[in-house]
């Protein structure tokens, strides 16, 4: 189980194009404890300062110029899992799934305040934890016939969420909730 409280990874990623919001994100960031590795004005530099530098995690604008934050989440979600933050001044329905899809955590709308994005990327973090331990879990299974996995994932507000992960005989995956 996690450790809500455990420390969180802190390096991170920021892709902004316009530059007052990208250093105002900086010193929001490292107001709060974490540790800016590398600051991108575009999806192409975003990519290549993530392979890089290795962040835990990205903060990244939707619309850039050249590769978008949507195209730059796909790409370093291919590469290296990390939990990316989308952050943009658009809300539309459609973008937010588009995001999601690309491997975003987090999505968040301009203008926003560290009482927003700070907790958005602290959930990022820990559902990302999350993620790779329901994954080593699966892993851990030797045999296809094994009974499920159950996990109890708990909140950053202590919160418990128990979970049950079946793989079947094809490879195939089961992941419900516990009666």
């Amino acid at each position: 189980m996690l450790d809500p409280h455990e420390d969180l990874p802190t390096r991170v990623l920021i892709a902004e194009d316009e530059t007052i919001i990208r250093l105002d994100l900086r010193q929001l960031l490292e107001e709060h404890g974490f540790t800016v590795c590398a600051e991108a004005r575009d999806g192409a530099e975003a990519i290549d300062l993530a392979r890089q530098q290795q962040p835990d995690l990205a903060l990244l604008d939707v619309r850039m110029p050249g590769i978008d934050g949507i195209e730059c989440a796909r790409r370093i979600h291919a590469e290296r899992p990390i939990p990316i933050v989308m952050v943009t001044a658009y809300a539309d329905r459609t973008l937010v799934e588009r995001a999601l899809e690309a491997g975003a955590f987090s999505y968040l709308t301009k203008p926003f305040r560290a009482a927003d994005l700070i907790p958005a990327i602290r959930a990022a973090l820990v559902r990302h934890r999350e993620l790779l331990e329901a994954r080593r879990a699966v892993g851990r299974l030797a045999d296809v016939r094994e009974a499920p996995v159950e996990l109890a994932v708990t909140s950053p507000g202590g919160r418990v969420w128990p979970i049950r992960i079946h793989r079947h005989a094809d490879g195939t995956l089961d992941v419900s909730s516990p009666d």
